[in-house]
């Protein structure tokens, strides 16, 4: 299935969802329009349960997403992105139950470094280059970039790109974990796509557990986590999908 619009292009591979933002002329930085439709996307992936995975992608190979649409910012106001209650593209306050996979094809900048930290997985070409560069427009990441730096990378790194607004290359990005792998531009949607289609091949229940354990563990002190976490993957043991992967495994029919 292809369906479109004039911001975003929607495809569907399987049990994976491509969204791809479609403004290459404005190096894919996000109108309000724009945002609204990828926000109604992540909602179509939450409500369809044939649609396991999602990956979002920019169009061309000059930037993933530069963040908002700073002309729409100059004309009306900034801020014209945010969805209530949701975020910058209804997607970085937002809890989802199902993996966000970026795959970032250029630039990730400002309003697109938000959407980047706060996707499950980041592939990235080697080419891309990451910063917050809202301290240049008389702005900061409020929309989660500065609270994810903090929990994500030391203090002097995280204010050294919060503060300056300078970027960083992919491979350093790769280096502080901020990325989850890089490969060749030539081979970005390919292997972004292997991966999607890996998890959706998954027991759909495991995947969305192991995400939901993993945010609630992030967020809460240790002993709480590992309570909650017994608690919750006792809920797994002895389903028919655990009992038949192990069963598949130990009798050869599936990869290690």
């Amino acid at each position: 299935m292809v369906e479109g619009t004039a911001s975003i292009r929607i495809e569907d591979q399987g049990a994976v969802r491509i969204v791809t933002i479609d403004r290459e002329a404005r190096s894919n930085a996000l109108d309000a329009a724009t945002s609204d439709a990828i926000s109604r996307a992540v909602d179509d992936v939450e409500n369809d349960p044939a649609i396991r995975v999602l990956v979002l992608t920019g169009a061309g190979d000059r930037a993933f997403c530069a963040g908002m649409d700073l002309k729409e910012a100059a004309a009306r106001g900034a801020g014209h992105g945010l969805v209530p209650g949701r975020g910058f593209a209804g997607i970085t306050e937002r809890r989802r139950s199902k993996p966000l996979i970026v795959a970032a094809n250029g630039a990730v900048v400002a309003g697109g470094f938000e959407l980047a930290l706060a996707a499950d997985i980041v592939i990235a070409a080697d080419h891309a280059v990451f910063g917050l560069a809202e301290v240049k427009r008389g702005l900061f990441a409020f929309a989660g970039g500065i609270q994810r730096l903090a929990r994500s990378v030391p203090r002097a790194t995280a204010l050294h790109l919060i503060l300056t607004g300078e970027p960083i290359g992919a491979d350093r990005a790769f280096a502080l974990g901020l990325v989850s792998e890089v490969v060749p531009a030539a081979r970005l949607m390919a292997r972004a796509l292997a991966v999607a289609q890996d998890i959706a091949a998954f027991d759909r229940d495991t995947v969305r557990r192991a995400l939901a354990l993993h945010d609630y563990a992030a967020d809460t002190p240790i002993h709480e986590s590992l309570s909650f976490g017994r608690i919750y993957g006792e809920e797994t043991l002895g389903s028919a999908a655990e009992l038949e992967a192990i069963r598949a495994y130990a009798e050869g029919r599936a990869k290690p």
